[in-house]
């Protein structure tokens, strides 16, 4: 065991990601997450391509698949219901538009929290208030009261990362709001949805509801999305983004009406930007970054939770092998990473300017190359090395022996 000490904030997907790795690795891992427990819901995550692999190297295979929503594949409907449009979960080799690996997130987030609990630290209800770091470590305040010091530190606290803001300067800097907003919750599923996602998208205004199938058959996920060049609602107040919501999809047709009357009972409200964070350098010192806080690439490049676990295993192998070495470490990772990232970032830019470019008035776009299009579809999904480490310790460890 190398005895070093990291602290991850953020226990979504990313965080317990890195934790299960960093301590395969033999780090002493603390994981601080703001919220009083685990987030359930959300919307439906994928893994596809390199990302599977990244699973299957965490001996997580079997779990994962065994919490998928199980979708068989998608309907692009019209407002009178009529299928316009059928893809399945088999397509491109399970790679596709409905991953054969698609799990709610909340429901992924807690199949990687159950794997690392035993060894890892985790600190519900409190964040990092504070930080300084020099050439040996790095003091952190917590906003509980306590004070510790450890030897890195890494942001895994989602698109709003607060880590990001106090180290690398104001979200501005480096959010990017592609012009779309997303908003995702669980109703009583009196829709009759069996295990395909249906998607209505009103293409003159640019709007689009769904539903899709979750484990609990009782029970189906919404999913609506509006335009919005700006976006200035606070992001914690619930209250106001669902006053938005129904402002901004009054009149959608097709069943928007019924999915928004289970506004006030759902118990898992999300509503967001679609945005990117771009960023020169995903480190300063020992303070770094990693998933949405380092590189969204938002939902709609379907490619999120993969940048997330490979860059999990990219970054805790660099880092040990560099023998702990935070400027090394993070460079070796961020070299890695960076052309995976830029290439899902490109598919989520394109998708939202697909998007906006349907409506009857829109000006028809030249047609697409499809051979570059093909290629950067295969570098989103494949275009990084998993390296085996073979240097690096790799240990599945025991319960967290706290002094």
């Amino acid at each position: 065991m190398s005895g070093i000490r990291v602290l991850v904030a953020g226990a979504s997907i990313a965080g317990p990601a890195l934790a299960h790795w960093l301590r395969r690795r033999g780090a002493d891992v603390t994981v601080v997450e703001r919220a009083p427990e685990l987030r359930p819901g959300g919307q439906a995550v994928d893994a596809r391509g390199v990302a599977k692999e990244a699973i299957r190297r965490m001996g997580l295979d079997a779990t994962v698949r065994a919490a998928r929503t199980d979708t068989e594949g998608a309907y692009d409907v019209d407002a009178d219901g009529e299928v316009l449009e059928t893809y399945r979960a088999e397509d491109d080799g399970g790679d596709g538009y409905i991953s054969e690996i698609e799990i709610l997130r909340g429901d992924l987030s807690r199949v990687l929290y159950d794997d690392t609990r035993d060894g890892v630290e985790y600190v519900f209800g409190d964040r990092i208030a504070e930080l300084t770091q020099d050439a040996d470590g790095v003091d952190v305040t917590f906003a509980g009261g306590a004070r510790r010091r450890f030897d890195l530190v890494v942001g895994a606290d989602g698109l709003h990362s607060a880590l990001r803001g106090m180290v690398f300067g104001p979200r501005e800097r480096f959010v990017r709001h592609l012009g779309l907003v997303l908003a995702f919750y669980t109703v009583p599923n009196e829709f009759g949805v069996d295990r395909w996602l249906i998607d209505y998208r009103h293409r003159e205004s640019g709007r689009s509801a769904g539903l899709r199938p979750i484990r609990d058959a009782t029970r189906a996920m919404a999913m609506l999305s509006f335009p919005s060049a700006d976006f200035e609602v606070d992001y914690r107040d619930v209250a106001a983004q669902k006053a938005l919501l129904r402002e901004r999809m009054a009149g959608m047709g097709w069943l928007t009406p019924r999915i928004l009357a289970h506004l006030d009972d759902t118990p898992d409200f999300y509503l967001d930007q679609v945005a990117q964070v771009v960023m020169d350098r995903w480190s300063s010192g020992r303070v770094g970054l990693i998933g949405d806080a380092a590189f969204s690439s938002s939902p709609m490049s379907g490619g999120g939770t993969g940048l997330a676990l490979v860059g999990a295993y990219l970054l805790a192998g660099e880092l040990a092998t560099a023998d702990w070495d935070p400027e090394a470490g993070f460079a070796r990772y961020e070299k890695r990473m960076r052309s995976f990232v830029e290439a899902n970032q490109e598919i989520g830019r394109m998708h939202v300017e697909s998007l906006s470019a349907s409506g009857p008035d829109a000006d028809p776009g030249p047609e697409p190359d499809m051979e570059a299009l093909t290629e950067l579809v295969e570098r989103a999904i494949n275009g990084v090395e998993l390296p085996d480490y073979a240097g690096a310790p790799d240990s599945v460890v025991g319960p967290r022996n706290t002094p």
